[in-house]
């Protein structure tokens, strides 16, 4: 039985995308869990992620990374009806093998995450921290990392 919590949360990011990033939209990415602790989003392997190797293709990658850590942090300043805006500030990556399938992205810094908004509500000032989304083809190497990512996040109260 389909989890339908997820399928209305998979057509609202895609709907999200659609409208204001259209390339996040032509990836298909599918939710598969999404709280106020982590973000899990699946990426297909298909003729337009799919780079001259026959893996998922860097840009894509990154897409999905990008995903899993700012979902949380827009799911908890939607909730909060929050003042504050966010941004990726770098991001840094470690690639181990091919992703060579469907691809799963998890970030389980959603406690953090949480935390580092109070303080940017409370300071008014930019607040940064980093979080860390492990990339895995489930498929084929079940929960072996095919690659990892941290990227830091930067919030600050709008003006």
């Amino acid at each position: 039985m389909p989890d339908w919590k997820m399928f209305k949360a998979t057509w609202s990011l895609r709907l999200f995308a659609w409208t204001r990033i259209p390339l996040i939209a032509i990836l298909r990415p599918t939710l598969l869990a999404a709280d106020a602790k982590r973000c899990t989003v699946k990426i297909p392997l298909g003729w337009l992620t799919r780079n001259h190797l026959g893996s998922l293709y860097f840009g894509a990658l990154c897409i999905g990374a990008d995903l899993a850590g700012g979902l949380i942090v827009m799911n908890l300043i939607r909730a909060r009806r929050s003042p504050v805006a966010f941004l990726f500030k770098d991001f840094h990556a470690e690639f181990h093998k091919r992703a060579e399938g469907a691809t799963v992205f998890t970030c389980r810094d959603g406690e953090m995450l949480g935390q580092l908004l109070m303080k940017a509500e409370e300071s008014g000032e930019r607040e940064e921290d980093t979080v860390e989304v492990v990339a895995t083809v489930p498929d084929k190497l079940q929960d072996e990392p095919v690659a990892v990512f941290r990227l830091t996040i930067s919030m600050k109260k709008k003006v």
